[in-house]
């Protein structure tokens, strides 16, 4: 079974936190927007934050932790239900940091996705245009999910991990 079916509930989960916490401007077209922009965002850092079919079965097997600490830091733990989703169980705090980090930073997210498709083979960076070059609509779309002051309190969790990964994939 490929990695990749291993991290479809963390993919999901975690970009359905990204987009409630950062809410999208109003429409479906935006709301799809905004989700695209998060999924791909999301998709490169569980890609590199497990980067082996291995890696991924462990995560699918262990659970990668939940919301909480999330939703007590954006100050959504107030508004949550008292029996939360249980999709909130999937989303993994070191993905959603990596992914707030690559949401505010194009030039991040082209290294990002120039090392997935380094290490994954095969995986085009083309593949996360939404990401790494955002056009207008997209900027607009997902105008929260995007800024990086708005994204700091998450991206600086564990930004300097992603960074620090980033410069080990590179070539010498």
């Amino acid at each position: 079974m490929p990695a990749d079916d291993f991290l479809s509930p963390i993919v999901a989960a975690t970009t359905q936190w990204l987009v409630q916490a950062y809410p999208p401007a109003r429409g479906a077209l935006q709301r799809g927007l905004a989700e695209a922009q998060a999924r791909q965002a999301v998709t490169v850092a569980a890609l590199l934050r497990y980067p082996t079919e291995l890696d991924a079965e462990l995560v699918a097997v262990s659970g990668p932790g939940g919301a909480s600490r999330l939703d007590w830091i954006t100050g959504a733990d107030a508004a949550a239900p008292e029996h939360a989703e249980a999709w909130r169980s999937w989303v993994d705090e070191v993905v959603t940091s990596w992914a707030a980090c690559l949401l505010g930073s194009p030039a991040l997210a082209s290294r990002a996705a120039e090392a997935v498709a380094e290490t994954q083979g095969g995986t085009a960076p083309v593949a996360f245009r939404r990401l790494t070059d955002p056009t207008q609509e997209d900027q607009r779309s997902a105008a929260l999910l995007r800024h990086p002051d708005v994204l700091a309190p998450i991206a600086d969790l564990h930004g300097d991990a992603l960074r620090d990964r980033l410069q080990a994939t590179q070539p010498a």
